[in-house]
């Protein structure tokens, strides 16, 4: 699973500057659906923090198909080394679907956790309806 992952990540890695404010992709994600479709994204980091994760990209392709349950992601760098998603993309991946919260994340080579042992004090926790 994860090598499907990482190889549709790294068809879109790689680092590029779009003008003296923005430069993109030097991560990319991709993330596996429940009904088992792979989104991407790219990293997008600009000169006044407006950008955002790779993973957020990832979503939002994932949201525009209509779909939110993830079964399991990854984000790569340059090297294809994966890295673990910040705060802001596990909050945003476990507020898609409360099910997200058991989804394999791949945070270094070979190394796989769930979505639910990075956030493991999740606000959230409780609740019984599907955020």
């Amino acid at each position: 699973m994860f090598k499907d992952l990482k190889k549709a990540a790294s068809e879109v890695v790689g680092r590029r500057e779009v003008n003296d404010f923005i430069e993109v992709g030097s991560v990319a994600a991709a993330l596996l659906t429940a009904d088992g479709n792979i989104y991407t994204g790219i990293s997008i980091d600009s000169a006044c923090s407006l950008g955002f994760c790779a993973e957020h990209g990832a979503v939002a392709e994932m949201l525009k198909a209509g779909e939110n349950k993830i079964v399991a992601c990854v984000a790569i760098d340059g090297t294809g080394t994966p890295v673990p998603p910040c705060g802001r993309c596990r909050e945003l991946l476990t507020q898609c679907d409360s099910s997200n919260k058991d989804a394999q994340m791949e945070v270094a080579e070979g190394k796989c956790v769930t979505l639910r042992d990075l956030l493991p004090e999740d606000w959230k926790t409780g609740q019984d309806r599907n955020y």
